[in-house]
Order: C-alpha cells, then structure tokens, then sequence
C-alpha cells in the first residue's frame, strides 16, 4: 500500500501536465483521449482533474464536450466547475446559455462575476457587461465592511473595458470614484485599465491626470498616452512624449505611426515607418496596414504598391493585409486594383467587404456598393458595428431608405444599437434620406448618445427646415464641441437668420470658446448678408487673434463680406494677399466685382484665373456674363457664352440663361433674347422670363412684356412684382387702360404689392424707411433735406419732376428718403451705404445718380439685384435702365 501512493501521485501528476499541455496546444483529438483515458484508468472521479478536463474542452472550443461533461458530473461539482463551463459557453459565444447556468449556481466567487463581466465585454455585450457589475455590488457585502482584498481586480479592468467601448464618461468617474474608495489604484492593471478607459470615453484630459500621477507608469501606459496626446493636442505633441519615454517597444512605434497616418500626415508616416526599420524594429501587420492607410491618404499610389510586394514577400496576404490594400487601391482610384486584391483573398472577412464596399460608395456608385453588400450577407459574414455603420452611410438617399430601414431593425435584434458609432450612423442616414421625425425617434432611444449624436440630431432638423427644434436640441446638449457650435451656426445662416446666427457667435465667444475657420467664415458669411461691414471688422479681428486669417476660407468669406458692403478695394486687398488662392477665392472676386457693376473687371480677373491653370464652373460663368450684362459687352458675353460649354464641357443653367436673356435685353436685342428662350434646352424659371420682362421696361415694349407676363403667371402667379413691373411699363408707355387692368387683376386676384423698404446705418443703429414714411423721430428734417436736394437737382438742367403719376408718388421713395437722412447724418468724407428690399426704380436711381454730382459724395446702394456705385453724377452700372 505504501508503494502504490507515489505511484498513484505520480499518475495523477502527469495527467494533470499532460492535461496543462493538451489546453496550450488547443487539440480537439488529444483532449478527447484524454477524456477517455481518465474514464479507462479511473481518475474520472477526481473533481480537480474533471474541471482541467473543462478547462482543455473549453480552450478548444468543444463547447458541446464541455456541456456533456458538466451533466455527467452532477455529485461532483464545486464552484471552480461551474465557473469552468460558463467560461467555455462564453468563449464559444453562447451568452444566454452561460447566463442561464450562472442564475443557477448555488455558490458564486469573484471568479464566477469576473468571467461573465468579461464574457459580456468580449461578446460584444458592454452595456450587459456593465449590468452583471452592478449586480456583483449589489449582492456582496461591500455595505457590510467588506474590504478591497475581497475583490477581483480583474472584474475592474473589464467593466472599464466595457465602459470605455461604450464611450460614457460620467460612469466612467463613478467606477474610477469605486477604486479610489476600495483603494485598488496601486494594482498596475487597474491604472492601465484607467488611462485606457478615459481615452476611450474621449475624456484625455481625464486620462492625462491618472497618468501623471502614476510615480512609474508602465509601458503600456506610456503607449495609451501617446494616442491620447495625440487626440488632446495633436500628432507632434504625441510625437514629443513618445521622444521623452524611458523605453519604447513595437506598440509604441505602430502607435505613433497610426496616429500620424490618422491625423491625414501620410509623408511624415512614412518617414516614421523608415525610422522604426532603422532602428531594428520589424514592422508588423498593424505597423502595414497603418502605412497603407497613409498612402491611402496622399493618393501615393507608388509607394502603395512598393507596400504590397514587400507585405507579400515578409508576410503574406491575410485578410487583415488584404483589406488594407483593397482600401489602398480604392482611394487612390483604381478600383479594378482592389477587386483584384479581393478576388485573390484566400479569406475574406467583414473589414475585406467593408473596405471594398466603402471604395466603391466614395465613388457615387451606391447601388455597386449595396450590391456588393448583399453578396457579402450571402457569403454569411458576421456584420460588425463598423460594417453597419458603413453600408447606413451607403443607405442616404430615398432609394435607399428602405434598406437602411430594414438595417436598423437589424441593429435593435443583434443588439449593436448600443453602440454609439452604429447609433449615430443611424441618426446621419435618416437624416440625409429627410426623415427627421424616424431620425429622432432613434435618437430618444439610444441609450447613450456622445456629442456626435446630438449634432448629428441638430443636423436632422436643421436639414428639414425646423429651426426651433435644432435650437431646442443645442440648449439641452449636455456638452459641447466646437463642431457642434458651427452645426447651429450654419443652420441659422443657411436658412436665412443671420441675425440670430450672429448672436449665437456672440454666445459662443462668452462662453470661452474658441472659434475655428468654419466658426469664422460662417460668421463674417452672416455679416456679408446683412452688410454689416462694422460687425463684420469684430470678426475679423478674431481671425487675426486667432492666428485664421490666412486660411483660404476664411479668406474668401471676408472678400464676400467686403464686396456685399460695398468696399470693392478693401476686397481686391484681401484677394491679393492669399497666397494660393482656390476656385473659390476666384469666384468671389468675380462675384464681387459683377456684383458692384465692374464688368471690365470681372473678365480681367477671369482670364487671370485661366493663366493660373484654375479651371473655371459653372458659379464662375454666372459672374462673368453678369458682369458683361451689367457694363453691355453682349459681344465678349456671347463668346463667353459659347466657351463655356465648347472649351470647358459646362452646361448652362437658368442662371446662365438669366445672365444672357439680361444682357440682350438691355442692349436692345430683344428680338435675340425672346429667340435664345425659345431654344433652350430645358423649361426656363421664372428669373429668365423676369429678366426679359425687366428688358420691356427699359424699352418701353408693352406688347412683348404681355407674352412674357403670361408665362411668370404660369410660373409663378403669386409674384406681385411681376404685376407690378407691368403696370410700370403702361404707365411709362402712357397706356392708362392696362395700368388700371393690371391693378384690376391683382385685386381679384387677391395679390398685394410687396411694400418696398430702405434702410442705412447710423451710429450702430439700422434706420428703416417706407415710402411716404412719416415715422422718423426726424421725418420733418429729412423731408426738408430732400426737397432742398430736389431744387438743385432740377437746377442742373438734367432731370425733370414727374407731374404726376398713375401709383404712389416716386418723390417720397424709401431710398430718397435714406439718403437724405444720411446726408444730415453722416459726415462730408464719408460715403453714404443704402439697402434697398427690391429693385430701384428709374426715377430714384436718376435722382440718387444726379445726387452724387450735386453734393460731391461717394453713395452706394445696394438693390434686390446689385450694387450701384455713384460719384460725380456717374453710376457703376453701365446703361441700368
């Protein structure tokens, strides 16, 4: 008996290595020997060796072996059994099943919370994972004097993992207060766990604050760092704190590349990548696919593929390769490349479809890139939340709508609409498909939102015209970014409130943010709307304090500003001082000039553009032919007319048509204008039979003006200007009968004259004048001013009063009565600047014209249709009316 107890020892030893052996080697065949060799030599009965057993079935994913082991078992089980089994149902996937044994075991330890927390994490369940935690608090004795040794830190790591894939940062300083209170800060992997997690949730400064007061950091903090570093102050300030580490390892050196290839630093990537291979570290799959990202970002494509034969010689295609350099070939336009890389993948994963589906849909071929996204749900690939939220953004358009429809039903049964990216995707497609309603029911139930989603909500509404609702959605923000502040600065610009646009700049300031270039160029865009030029020099000031003033954008949207206020010379200065200027930056010097009647001007500047190499479109015809409108050059506008599609394959637009209808017309051509609308190649709009019908009144030919009036009416019959403007031509004609018809078919058609206003800035304070206003604190005084302006006027041998007329009497006008105001107002030196709502009428503008030579001051106005420059009895738009 004595001689069998070490024999007996020894077997039992050698089972238990063998079986320690068998789990390392992952063998199906050689754990389910062993199995049989424990029943054979009748070691089965050991509890100790049965649990190994479990834990080899569960290393090999014999999940089914382990379940059928586990029942045999039924007098032999203790706590580390059942924990065994769960564990091997988690790592084969089967979470409902692990959960269902879990409620049933009669004796739970640390370990038994520690493997559901982590089997939820990395079954891609955090908000679950986060749950079981909760519960292991409730049910322990932590309010009872338990002490920290109790507790697992391992359950830590992982609920922060969960956490921190869930991006929620006020749970996560509830579970950092939790290690504070139960003293865990001093374990290592609850420190990396910390750092990790704040990065994670976006909270770097959060981060930066556990990592500097860790005494001796660990290598893996050191790398979460430098890609928190990068996200709070940039790649280069990253690239520092990589330079100041102690020591550094391949994660550190593929960590900083990523963050430079991230950070669209494809060359400066490159170069790190060399660096690292001179310093004796061997690039890795994560290191390639980092690089191939870059090139991806450059458009290198030589270096791209010197890429691919260096991945095929060191390492082979796999399908995390393969899927980099399909996304390579991709953007860098040669999708004949990538398929070919596809085809050729011996294994092709979610990341190899998703690659490929993206490089086709950055194309505008979305059906391709939804046909390849069927064929992929054939091939009966696992969808993750990046391929979700990918093939969503595919799905942004009515003929979409569907499917993404049937995709987010997908989402809620798998579960992944926990996941804020697959979240917000849904939220950007409903968005973009104009169904803000479904977009916001979405948004009400996820159950957590970033700032992304918020401003992905604003986006929504703001997309289908609900101001209120956006605004409703920016006040109940809980936090805000600088890309949230400009998602409501845009929306209030683009839908006309630039006031209020302004406004909310004002606030953004007062609370200390700071503005980038889109905050700027919006705001100095809403100061060119209201030509507001003293607002507009406040804003500008913040893009020199804020060291913006180069950038091109904001560049361009001064020169717009400059241009709407009338200060042509102050644009022209700006325009000259951008060093490499754009299409845009061309554009908006030709707008400006076409806009201010400098015709001469705005082919100069195009033909300067042409030199340059900077390929014009279609917004730069619209400004060359109105400027060749405004100053009568009908031969340059026909050959420009002409070139536009001959020479640079632009098709004309309506606006291109209105610029050409307006240039025959005031030269008289009316005959050709009423021709080149007859031909056209689409339905003209209202503006183009407008432009011809302005054309009548000048020429006085009330015959054309009734044809034209009758297609505006087709058009658009609620336009009281159109009414308007032919009675004028009667009245003008002394064709009393088709004044009084007119005004007869507006009255039954229940159509009012829009009431035409003036307004000019004194002092910081907008004055507005009606026709005949008798509302001015200083009317009498004005009216007094006016007809003392009036005499000399007529004095000058150049106009004529109107005795009488068949409307409203065009003495009083409003923009007279602006100007007058502004010369009572407003010093000698200074130029006079009016707004006027609608188009000036041919008596205001020969008044203000004659105005400017008897008074020898600069007056601008700023009319429904352009600006008028007037000095010494002159006006920049050649031949107006």
């Amino acid at each position: 008996m004595n001689m069998a107890m070490p024999h007996s020892y020894l077997s039992y030893q050698n089972l238990y290595e063998t079986l320690k052996h068998c789990a390392s080697l992952k063998s199906p065949r050689a754990a389910r020997v062993i199995h049989a060799h424990l029943i054979v030599s009748g070691w089965y009965a050991s509890v100790f060796l049965r649990n190994s057993l479990l834990h080899v079935y569960s290393n090999c994913h014999l999940s089914d072996d382990a379940l059928r082991l586990f029942h045999d078992s039924t007098t032999h089980r203790n706590v580390f059994t059942w924990n065994a089994i769960i564990h091997a149902l988690l790592s084969s996937g089967q979470v409902s099943h692990a959960q269902h044994l879990f409620d049933e075991m009669p004796q739970r330890d640390s370990v038994s919370w520690t493997t559901l927390i982590s089997g939820y994490s990395h079954n891609g369940f955090p908000a679950r994972s986060i749950q079981t935690f909760a519960s292991m608090l409730r049910e322990s004795e932590f309010n009872h004097g338990q002490t920290q040794d109790k507790f697992d830190p391992f359950s830590f790591t992982c609920v922060m993992k969960a956490c921190g894939s869930l991006g929620c940062t006020p749970l996560a300083l509830q579970l950092h207060s939790l290690v504070i209170k139960l003293r865990l800060g001093a374990h290592t992997s609850i420190q990396n766990a910390l750092v990790d997690m704040y990065i994670k949730c976006g909270a770097i400064g959060l981060a930066e604050c556990v990592f500097l007061g860790i005494e001796e950091p660990s290598l893996f903090c050191w790398n979460s760092m430098i890609y928190g570093y990068s996200r709070l102050y940039g790649a280069y300030k990253a690239l520092d704190l990589f330079a100041g580490m102690p020591e550094h390892d391949s994660v550190s050196w593929n960590t900083l590349i990523s963050v430079f290839s991230q950070h669209g630093l494809g060359v400066k990537c490159l170069c790190l990548f060399l660096e690292m291979y001179d310093r004796g570290f061997k690039p890795n799959f994560m290191t390639y696919g980092s690089v191939l990202s870059a090139c991806a970002s450059i458009g290198d494509l030589e270096w791209g593929a010197h890429l691919h034969a260096r991945i095929l010689r060191e390492h082979g295609l796999d399908a995390y390769l393969g899927s980099g350099l399909v996304d390579m070939y991709a953007k860098c336009g040669r999708l004949e490349l990538a398929r070919r890389v596809f085809d050729c993948l011996e294994e092709r994963n979610e990341v190899s479809w998703t690659c490929l589906i993206t490089g086709v849909a950055q194309y505008g071929l979305e059906e391709d890139a939804l046909e390849l996204f069927n064929q992929m749900r054939q091939a009966s690939v696992v969808l993750d939340d990046f391929t979700l939220a990918t093939v969503l953004g595919v799905c942004s358009e009515q003929n979409g709508a569907a499917i993404g429809e049937l995709l987010h039903g997908y989402t809620i049964k798998s579960g992944m609409d926990s996941y804020v990216p697959v979240g917000n995707a849904i939220l950007t497609m409903y968005s973009k498909c104009g169904n803000s309603e479904k977009a916001y029911l979405a948004f009400r139930l996820m159950p957590l939102r970033d700032t992304i989603s918020w401003t992905a909500m604003i986006t929504a509404f703001s997309q289908n015209g609900d101001i209120t609702r956006a605004r409703e959605c920016f006040d109940l923000m809980p936090e805000r970014n600088i890309i949230t502040w400009n998602s409501m600065l845009s929306t209030y610009i683009q839908h006309g409130f630039s006031e209020e646009g302004l406004k909310l700049y004002v606030l953004m300031r007062r609370k200390g943010v700071e503005p980038d270039w889109i905050s700027l160029a919006t705001s100095i865009r809403a100061c060119a709307d209201l030509a507001v030029v003293k607002l507009g020099m406040q804003v500008l000031s913040h893009a020199i304090k804020f060291a913006l003033i180069s950038d091109v954008s904001v560049a361009n949207s001064i020169i717009t500003m400059y241009s709407r206020c009338g200060q042509i010379k102050e644009a022209q200065k700006v325009f000259d001082s951008i060093h490499v200027k754009n299409l845009i930056s061309w554009n908006a010097m030709m707008a400006a000039y076409a806009q201010n009647g400098l015709g001469e001007k705005v082919i100069e500047t195009f033909e300067d553009m042409l030199k340059t190499g900077c390929k014009p479109d279609h917004i730069s015809y619209v400004s060359v032919l109105s400027g060749c409108s405004h100053m009568g050059l009908v031969e340059e506008g026909k050959h420009y007319f002409e070139s536009m599609t001959k020479v640079f394959g632009i098709s004309p637009t309506n606006e291109h048509f209105v610029c050409m209808v307006d240039m025959l017309g005031r030269a008289g051509l009316l005959d050709q204008a009423k021709e080149l609308i007859d031909k056209m190649p689409f339905k003209p709009n209202a503006t183009v039979w407008g432009a011809l019908l302005g054309a009548c009144r000048i020429h006085h030919e009330s015959h054309l003006a009734e044809t034209t009036l009758k297609n505006l009416m087709e058009l658009n019959p609620e336009d009281s200007g159109n009414y308007v403007l032919l009675a004028n031509i009667y009245a003008e004609s002394g064709e009393l009968e088709g004044v009084a018809n007119m005004r007869k078919l507006m009255k039954s058609k229940g159509i009012r004259k829009n009431p035409g206003c003036s307004w000019i800035e004194v002092d910081n304070t907008v004055h507005v004048f009606t026709v005949d206003d008798t509302n001015h604190p200083h009317i009498k005084e004005i009216y007094i001013k006016l007809e003392e302006m009036m005499k000399k006027i007529e004095h000058t041998g150049k106009y004529i009063s109107p005795l009488s007329s068949p409307h409203r009497s065009q003495k009083y006008h409003s923009e007279k009565l602006a100007f007058a105001f502004g010369l009572l107002s407003l010093p000698s030196w200074m130029p006079i600047y009016v707004m006027k709502n609608l188009r000036v009428c041919h008596d205001c503008h020969l008044v203000i014209k004659l105005l400017s030579l008897v008074t020898s001051r600069e007056l601008i106005m700023r009319d429904g249709f352009r600006f008028h420059h007037f000095k010494d009895g002159v006006c920049s738009c050649k031949d107006y009316w």
